[in-house]
């Protein structure tokens, strides 16, 4: 399987070894890191070598800062799903400042939709289950788009790692 990358390039993604992150944008503060990282650990040495981010505010770039530091032990890709080119456009002064951190940070960055729909978010948490036979998710509402996601990566049989 293969995505085409902001510069027009194809990114190769190997769906048995690739896994994906989800989680709210807020309320993830009483997650310990020891506690992400051994799930991203576990993954690794199962084998994985990609790993796909939706740089959402909260939990994703929290996952995204620990899997760069797991880089200076492992061997694996970390690859930026954004859903649209705008996607920091109210995030405030620090958020962006993470953001754009992670982005220089990524091994690649797939843009999933050029513009902000309604459904841009629905779309990049889609792409990223079709594209992973696991989910990393810290889920603690009973609605929204990391329900969604979970619900979804369920139904396509995905391995799920709650954290």
């Amino acid at each position: 399987m293969s995505a085409i990358n902001v510069l027009g390039d194809e990114v190769d993604l190997v769906k048995k070894y690739t896994a994906c992150v989800s989680g709210h944008r807020r309320a993830y503060d009483n997650i310990l890191e020891s506690d992400v990282r051994e799930k991203f650990v576990y993954l690794i040495e199962k084998g994985y070598d990609t790993f796909l981010v939706g740089m959402a505010v909260g939990f994703d770039l929290y996952c995204f800062k620990i899997l760069r530091k797991l880089k200076e032990e492992y061997n694996f890709r970390i690859i930026a799903c954004v859903p649209c080119k705008k996607q920091d456009e109210k995030f405030n002064k620090e958020q962006k400042k993470e953001y754009k951190k992670a982005l220089e940070n990524a091994d690649d960055v797939i843009l999933v939709s050029k513009e902000y729909t309604p459904y841009c978010m629905l779309k990049r948490n889609r792409f990223m289950v079709d594209n992973s036979t696991a989910l990393v998710c810290y889920i603690r509402q009973n609605s929204g788009g990391t329900k969604y996601t979970l619900d979804y990566a369920k139904r396509k049989n995905l391995e799920i790692i709650k954290v």
